[in-house]
């Protein structure tokens, strides 16, 4: 499964198809994004360059964790958000061609299930984006949904 006409469209709708050279990475590592600072100019252009970026972790797994971060600010985002989102896409651009692989001619299948728990991953808050609780039930459910 591959959406690579697709990020290519993302990144034409923005104009990031020649201008900027790709990032290695989905976002900065450290990175801590807090409602803090100057609110960008126009609201409705991160929103709408949020949704196709979430419709794009469907077959983009490596940028899932950066565009959920980034959605939880959708009701009132900042300057850092603006930028942190053109990382994704530069990051993107870098990698368009990203996909999930599903083989059928492999039999031996085995199943890896990561979980990351973010202490005080929240800077607003100072609390975890998830909980212990939820990640137990998520592999759990993985694993039930395996069999």
């Amino acid at each position: 499964m591959s959406q690579r006409k697709y990020a290519f469209d993302i990144l034409q709708d923005t104009g990031l198809t020649t201008s900027t050279r790709p990032d290695k990475f989905p976002m900065e590592q450290y990175l801590k994004l807090t409602p803090h600072g100057e609110l960008l100019k126009d609201p409705v252009k991160y929103r709408r360059l949020m949704r196709p970026l979430i419709y794009l972790t469907v077959t983009r797994s490596d940028i899932v964790f950066s565009v959920q971060t980034l959605s939880q600010y959708i009701q009132a985002p900042h300057k850092p958000y603006w930028d942190a989102t053109i990382w994704v896409l530069k990051y993107i651009k870098g990698s368009p061609g990203q996909r999930l692989l599903l083989s059928s001619v492999e039999n031996n299948l085995t199943l890896t299930v990561y979980c990351d728990s973010d202490r005080e991953g929240c800077q607003t808050t100072r609390r975890s984006i998830s909980s212990v609780k939820a990640e137990y039930r998520a592999m759990t459910n993985t694993c039930l949904d395996w069999r």
